[in-house]
């Protein structure tokens, strides 16, 4: 938008003849922003003898029309209409000359262009089918008729009218209706000259008449919270990842490596952006050798202290880390060091921000009609309609956005048990049974099935993992194969073993002389390993609210706890299912995990009176990580019974575990805890035949580097012919306190 210096009088064009006045009520809801299709009265139309022109600028002494070499000065029909019939034959090319008190402007007529949405991204968008649904709605800059802008499209069917207000028109949506695009819902704008950066808003009018300011649901930017506004934006970030994505698919998920460090980008270091942590995060994630990161909900979200859990800008990453391109920035140099991206994503329930989604076109829209399914008793929030079609594609689309656009390589679905029943924390009389009789929510279940199905049909290597916290059967079962309880499987690709998480911190927090009494919440686990697809997972819900840091949950004084706390994790790492560790927890800070100051780094600097302990921890994480991805038998089958075999599951009274893990092709690993505080020697263990006979350790968390009593074998071991608990020969170790020991047979 071009403006010539302040001017201190109207510019006089000759005067065209006037235009028949619009009757009352066409008047009153253009100017009330209550008329669905402002194009027919405003822009240009064809009529004898020339073009019939009418714009709506409020504030403006003047407007003229501009075609080629002339020009025609409007009428001025009060309250910023201006109107007239311009000679001519038929349409022309024109531009609108407007006179301020202090400026001249000259632009393009927003109401001179078509439609800039296609009919089959309306046909896509009514049928609740466009799985690219962040190109047809939101605000996109693009070229229409030559001319360079910005066109606004936003659902909103119950609406009687939506204007645009931005800092482009001074906040004022007086001058930019949009228009509805018929049954489907849409409303649309192009206005031209508006590009990349500007800010804007929906004033929307309701159903009862009433006008409220709404954010776009579907911005890919937006301000710096507690600011409000979306943002147009245009990404020109080219990507340099490709070998990346090319390779990702080559080897399934649960077949693969995956160690997973959980972060909370916001706090990991204080003050950090995207740039930054593309530095700083990615050395370190490197350093200690994690496959991946896991990135709690980026998505923009107005209180920091929900951590990102209540999302009201599900397209756009937060804008207190940088912009979109700064994000993909992140990604891409994850991406080159080797390291997978993984986003928590929230789709069970939103906030009710009265500018974001709730009630959005001033009737429940996004949440369900029935009030006593719309609001999440747990959180003071709101829970989508999963059953409105076009509710789920914009869940569903919004999945797929951040996998293509942003190259995400695993959605991990948050909250999902909450989305699974309709009585999920609810009482009696508070919730409304299925068609059926029963708790399921019937819409919930089609929606992740959907979400996995499409997100698995177009992006090669993506891996979803779902938080469900109950004994839903089939979270990792095909979608097409139904179970005996009639479900199809919910897709997923993986599971967060919550009763693993469970069962075992309650387990290491008594006392070693009580553990005896709780072995089998230790054992448990492999009774159900194979039903689904597990992540094991130390996340940031386990070191929150009372719960203590990891270390801390640990009994005993500072040594013991630490040993405790290096022997869980090496239990961890050699226990069937992938590894989630939340940060901090990788060198055993103790405090818990508050979201403002972030990880207790401190502890590391060589000035801590303790530095070494938790150095020591840190040593560990990196070389469990290490020998983790170097020995198949810990990853390749850890979703076939075939790759687990116990050598000890009963020696209940000495607190130690004992198994055998298989790589694919039979090779063994042996892994051993002791989680009582004394050695114990002569230990007899049973093993599988090997070439050589011979055994060696290859990793000991009570080793001198790590902080521990340096308890070690360190010459080879030979099994003997002893068989032992189903094994046909048997190892004699030495078992340190409160430790893991991994042994592997000697090559011939």
């Amino acid at each position: 938008m071009s403006v010539a210096d302040p001017v201190l009088r109207v510019d006089r064009a000759p005067r065209v003849a006037p235009l028949p006045a619009l009757d009352d009520g066409e008047r009153a809801r253009l100017l009330g922003g209550s008329h669905h299709d402002p194009h027919s009265v405003l822009g240009a139309h064809p009529v004898r003898g020339g073009l019939a022109v009418r714009c709506l600028r409020p504030h403006a002494l003047a407007v003229s029309v501009v075609v080629g070499t002339g020009v025609w000065e409007l009428h001025d029909e009060g309250d910023g209409l201006f109107a007239g019939r311009i000679p001519g034959q038929g349409f022309a090319p024109y531009r609108l000359r407007v006179t301020y008190p202090e400026a001249l402007t000259e632009t393009e007529d927003p109401y001179s262009f078509p439609p800039a949405l296609g009919e089959l991204d309306l046909h896509l968008i009514s049928e609740g089918r466009h799985e690219e649904l962040w190109t047809a709605l939101g605000s996109r800059v693009l070229e229409c008729r030559g001319v360079r802008g910005t066109r606004f499209t936003v659902w909103a069917p119950n609406a009687r009218g939506v204007r645009v207000r931005g800092d482009f028109n001074h906040w004022d949506g007086t001058s930019l209706p949009m228009r509805s695009l018929g049954s489907s819902g849409v409303w649309e704008l192009f206005v031209p000259e508006v590009g990349p950066g500007a800010q804007y808003k929906y004033e929307v009018t309701g159903p009862d008449g009433a006008r409220f300011d709404r954010a776009d649901p579907m911005a890919r930017r937006t301000e710096t919270p507690p600011a409000t506004a979306s943002i147009v934006d245009e990404s020109q970030y080219a990507w340099n990842d490709g070998t990346w994505l090319r390779d990702r698919a080559a080897r399934p998920v649960h077949r693969a490596p995956m160690s997973v460090y959980e972060v909370h980008l916001a706090s990991w270091k204080p003050g950090a952006t995207y740039r930054s942590l593309a530095r700083d995060l990615t050395a370190y994630v490197s350093e200690l050798g994690f496959t991946h990161v896991e990135l709690m909900p980026v998505a923009e979200h107005p209180f920091g202290g929900s951590w990102g859990y209540q999302v009201t800008g599900f397209y756009a990453p937060t804008a207190r880390l940088g912009t979109p391109d700064d994000f993909k920035y992140l990604v891409d140099t994850l991406h080159q060091a080797g390291i997978g991206v993984i986003l928590d994503w929230v789709p069970a329930h939103f906030p009710r921000d009265e500018w974001a989604l709730a009630q959005f076109d001033g009737r429940p829209l996004y949440e369900p009609q029935d009030p006593r399914r719309a609001a999440h008793p747990d959180w003071g929030t709101l829970v989508f309609d999963y059953g409105r079609k076009e509710v789920r594609n914009f869940l569903v689309a919004n999945a797929l956005y951040w996998c293509e656009e942003f190259h995400i390589d695993g959605l991990r679905v948050d909250a999902v048990a909450s989305m699974l029943y309709l009585d999920y924390s609810r009482e009696d009389g508070q919730w409304t049974p299925n068609e059926y009789g029963g708790r399921e929510n019937l819409d919930a279940v089609s929606f992740l099935q959907e979400m996995n199905a499409t997100l698995y049909r177009r992006v090669p290597g993506v891996v979803t993992i779902a938080e469900e916290s109950t004994a839903w059967n089939g979270v990792t079962r095909p979608t097409h194969d139904v179970g005996p309880d009639g479900f199809g499987g919910l897709g997923f690709g993986l599971k967060w073993n919550m009763g693993w998480m469970h069962d075992s911190l309650d387990y290491v927090a008594h006392e070693p002389v009580h553990r005896k009494y709780h072995h089998n919440e230790m054992t448990f686990s492999m009774v159900y390993a194979y039903s689904e697809n597990y992540v094991l997972p130390i996340s940031h819900d386990e070191v929150v609210h009372g719960k203590q840091a990891l270390v801390s949950k640990m009994p005993g004084d500072w040594w013991q706890q630490r040993a405790n706390h290096r022997a869980y994790l090496g239990y961890m790492w050699a226990h069937p299912g992938k590894k989630l560790l939340f940060m901090g927890q990788e060198f055993a800070q103790g405090a818990e995990w508050v979201e403002d100051e972030g990880p207790q780094w401190w502890v590391l600097d060589e000035n801590h009176p303790a530095h070494g302990d938790h150095r020591g921890v840190q040593r560990l994480v990196g070389d469990l990580n290490r020998l983790y991805g170097a020995h198949p038998a810990l990853w390749e089958q850890d979703t076939c019974p075939e790759g687990f075999a116990w050598s000890d599951a009963d020696a209940a009274d000495d607190n130690v575990f004992a198994f055998v893990r298989r790589a694919a092709d039979g090779s063994p690993l042996l892994a051993v805890v002791n989680f009582s505080p004394v050695v114990r020697d002569d230990y007899r263990l049973g093993v599988p035949h090997t070439a050589s006979g011979q055994w060696r350790e290859v990793l000991n968390t009570d080793a001198a580097r790590y902080g521990g009593s340096d308890v070690r074998h360190t010459g080879e071991l030979t099994a003997g012919p002893e068989p032992r608990n189903g094994h046909p020969a048997s190892l004699a170790l030495r078992l340190p306190p409160l430790a893991a020991v991994w042994l592997t047979p000697v090559p011939e």
